[in-house]
């Protein structure tokens, strides 16, 4: 298992570097995406993960010339957690067939406003996205909607928020966001679907770990990453506590 943690060393809190790499080889390269940075092609051109990715590898092979790099899934830009990338278009085109077959297991932890009854549970919904308002929102099977499905459970709630992991069985827009704020159960910071309570620099939403078949080895692979700080300093040091 490849695992990264920068939530804290020794008995005090650290700062997140600009680039966390959690695992690489010749045809992966696996990153701790911070919250508030696009995982690519941003607003801002040459500022997102894949821009900051593709400038490493040039640095640190020595590669005058433009470098490849496959882009095989996204995180939302206020969302942190672990994004593989692929360093070969074999690896990039193996590892998105495993995507678009659903053989890739992700774990995403989220803070919510309310605890979601019951407990543990799966969410089955169809999502249509709204393109004029860039939001996504439930809708009974109509045209342009595709099912949603997510497994959840609840881990823990402390002074009014409630800690619960996701496994989403299925890669919509914004699934996770709209799936628990449709049910009352909105995540911290996220107001485009109406929190209230207020979260710093993006959403209380964080990509814990992602399992993947190696795309040319076949092994089996798992690769975490703890929270950011600010959940540490948002919440208290409970949310390690949780994740232990």
């Amino acid at each position: 298992m490849a695992h990264g943690n920068y939530f804290l060393q020794g008995n005090g809190i650290v700062a997140e570097p600009a680039l966390k790499v959690l695992f690489e080889d010749n045809h992966l390269l696996v990153l701790a995406k911070p919250p508030g940075l696009p995982t690519a092609h941003g607003a801002i051109r040459g500022v997102s993960l894949f821009d900051h990715a593709k400038d490493y590898l040039k640095h640190k092979y020595n590669k005058p010339g433009n470098v490849y790099l496959g882009l095989v899934h996204r995180l939302d830009q206020a969302v942190s957690g672990v994004v593989v990338f692929a360093r070969t278009s074999k690896a990039a085109a193996r590892l998105c067939e495993q995507f678009r077959l659903g053989t890739v297991q992700k774990t995403y932890l989220a803070a919510t406003e309310s605890p979601p009854a019951p407990p543990v549970g799966t969410l089955r919904d169809f999502l249509q996205p709204l393109e004029a308002e860039k939001k996504v929102q439930v809708s009974p099977r109509a045209e342009g909607a595709k099912e949603a499905i997510t497994e959840y459970q609840t881990l823990l709630s402390e002074a009014g928020v409630t800690l619960v992991k996701l496994h989403p069985r299925t890669g919509r827009k914004h699934q996770l966001r709209v799936q628990l704020a449709v049910r009352g159960w909105p995540i911290v910071g996220d107001g485009k679907y109406g929190a209230q309570k207020k979260f710093p620099h993006g959403i209380a939403l964080h990509g814990l770990a992602i399992e993947i078949l190696h795309p040319v080895t076949k092994k089996a692979m798992t690769f975490t990453m703890l929270p950011p700080l600010k959940w540490l300093r948002e919440f208290g040091p409970w949310v390690n506590a949780v994740l232990a």
